[in-house]
């Protein structure tokens, strides 16, 4: 009831009648569920269809250079925290001075619209942009790839109406581009430890745009079941990438080498897959293939189901990882081809999934073929023990060089599919960003 009554003013029906259900649906016997909703849910629904709802606006917003508080730095964050604008961590007070220059570092006005975000259906600005920054600790010279990382949000395909939902999938950015080095990026050992400048903040500010613009908020539309820390930005090392002739992950995004651009997918959790060990390509797979499949459970819904054909794993290769792969012959799309041939499941676990533990309506594979919704791939036979795949194509597998020159690792994300799908955008800069950054060069 409360996540409904938030959308709904969020939407701008902030009358809009609801009628509760009690319990949850998925955890009733048929019986139970027809008496509640006999009991409760239908009266509140005849209810609401025989009374008009009192009137009701939506408050006023202060405008973008209002000044909503004032004093002490401890003051400021006191009412940041009060007001349900800040993520419990100390913010940094965000003055029209410190938002000004973070404009400096783009050629969009600080009104220009990025996109609206749902579930408050708010316009996402260049100057919430860099006020959110400010708050995250961001340096100005962020500001390019915060605005990217907005537009991502901002992406039909993204998605951020779901970031509040029940799995509590949260976001990765992946970076690409001179800019790694230039802004001073993290891409080797700890890529995903927090303690870089560059990758933390910019991680920071995602969950923080997200809560003070597009509206999620813990306990009204951020309904987590249990939810996940937001995640630092993971720049590929793109050295080796090109040392071993791999595109960049950029490139799965219509991007060119070199391009400064970055990708944003929602993932519901990650394994790390330690000492992948073996002198070849083929003695690798077996190892990195099982991971992926162990990944895998209800996500799968998003391969045949819920979402047909937008599951995208994410696999993140040590560089001694990849350099090995390389030596052996395979490029980056004979290793995914390998992969795909390779990470498979039963039918009878795919369907029993599907089935038994998410409750869908769409379990089985034979059908589903013959409806001509999925590939010819998922039913090759009536064998319930014959091998299926995660995903429809090599090509969905998104991988990553970055991480620790020396370990053998992976690290396996399991992907929310359509609930947060992946999108690219590129970077842009200002004709005099060099100039500029030689302005603002961190003190030796």
């Amino acid at each position: 009831m409360t996540l409904a009554k938030a959308a709904s003013q969020g939407l701008g029906y902030p009358n809009a009648a609801v009628a509760p259900v009690r319990g949850h649906p998925g955890l009733q016997s048929k019986e139970v569920l027809q008496q509640n909703v006999r009991e409760l849910t239908l009266e509140g629904v005849i209810n609401n269809l025989l009374k008009m709802p009192a009137a009701k606006t939506v408050g006023g917003e202060p405008g973008a250079r209002d000044i909503v508080c004032s004093g002490s730095f401890e003051d400021v964050n006191e009412y940041f925290l009060a007001h349900e604008l800040s993520d419990g961590l100390p913010i940094v007070p965000p003055t029209v001075e410190k938002v000004e220059a973070f404009l400096r570092y783009t050629e969009r006005q600080s009104d220009d619209v990025l996109g609206v975000l749902l579930p408050d259906n708010r316009a996402a600005t260049v100057w919430s942009v860099a006020v959110n920054g400010v708050m995250a600790g961001c340096r100005p010279e962020y500001m390019p790839v915060l605005i990217a990382a907005v537009e991502a949000m901002a992406d039909h395909d993204y998605g951020v109406e779901h970031s509040g939902n029940t799995p509590g999938g949260d976001n990765l950015m992946v970076l690409n581009g001179p800019i790694i080095k230039e802004l001073e990026f993290n891409y080797t050992q700890g890529v995903m430890r927090d303690g870089f400048q560059a990758n933390t903040t910019v991680g920071r500010f995602w969950r923080l745009y997200l809560r003070n613009v597009a509206g999620f908020l813990p306990h009204k539309n951020d309904k987590a079941t249990f939810g996940n820390t937001w995640r630092v930005v993971v720049a590929e090392n793109e050295d080796v990438a090109a040392k071993i002739g791999w595109p960049p992950n950029c490139a799965d995004y219509g991007f060119a080498a070199g391009t400064n651009a970055l990708s944003v997918g929602r993932y519901t959790g990650g394994n790390h897959i330690s000492s992948v060990s073996g002198a070849t390509p083929e003695a690798l797979l077996p190892y990195i293939a099982d991971a992926v499949v162990n990944q895998y459970s209800w996500q799968i819904m998003f391969s045949v189901g819920q979402g047909y054909d937008t599951l995208r794993p994410l696999l993140l290769l040590s560089p001694i990882i990849a350099e090995t792969i390389a030596a052996g012959g395979w490029s980056k799309q004979k290793f995914r081809e390998a992969l795909f041939a390779r990470a498979r499941m039963p039918a009878r676990r795919f369907e029993s999934i599907l089935r038994d533990w998410t409750q869908k309506p769409t379990w089985n594979l034979k059908e589903e073929h013959a409806a001509g919704r999925i590939p010819k791939i998922f039913h090759e036979s009536d064998d319930p023990e014959r091998l299926v795949p995660l995903v429809w194509r090599p090509e969905d597998f998104q991988v990553v060089i970055t991480g620790d020159l020396g370990r053998n690792s992976v690290y396996v994300f399991a992907h929310n599919g359509v609930l947060g799908f992946p999108v690219g955008k590129e970077i842009k800069l200002l004709p005099d960003w060099k100039s500029l950054l030689g302005k603002t060069a961190k003190p030796a």
